[in-house]
């Protein structure tokens, strides 16, 4: 009966390796997708410009008032396909609209806390990135950055 039960163990184990993420996939690397149901949202890749200011403020301003990659989701998911990004790198940050333009604010402000993301293997180099705020994002402007890199990945909740 021991080796009946160790088998069943092995065997319902065995099932769960071979399953295999079977959604739609990123068209592209290194660029996080917006989960829509069965559809991926692009989100838009960019260049943060950083000015430091005085008092130790850094001010990274992304061009734009809003972006094109939208989600009403308050708790938005990602996938993404990791090439030269790692997936852990990436923080999440709410943006403040400003002069026809969105930024962050680093340093003794600290208006510009990472937000809470958990990531997720999915199987090779994909990755479920999600949201993880309690309550979830309010509306407005948000980026996705790697640690130690001005590259953005813009969205906005609605």
């Amino acid at each position: 009966m021991l080796v009946v039960a160790l088998g069943c163990v092995c065997s319902g184990w065995l099932a769960a390796e071979e399953e295999k993420y079977s959604g739609p996939r990123p068209p592209k690397p290194d660029l996080p997708y917006l989960v829509h149901a069965d559809n991926l949202i692009p989100t838009e890749a960019g260049e943060a410009r950083e000015e430091h200011k005085g008092k130790g403020d850094a001010v990274y301003t992304i061009s734009g008032a809003a972006s094109p990659a939208r989600t009403p989701l308050a708790e938005p998911i990602f996938l993404f396909e990791s090439d030269k990004i790692a997936p852990e790198s990436l923080q999440l940050f709410r943006l403040e609209a400003k002069g026809g333009n969105r930024e962050v604010v680093m340093g003794k402000r600290k208006s510009g806390r990472p937000l809470h993301l958990s990531v997720k293997p999915l199987g090779g180099r994909l990755y479920r990135i999600e949201v993880n705020e309690g309550l979830g994002l309010e509306n407005g402007e948000y980026s996705l950055s790697p640690e130690s890199s001005n590259t953005v990945f813009c969205f906005a909740v609605y």
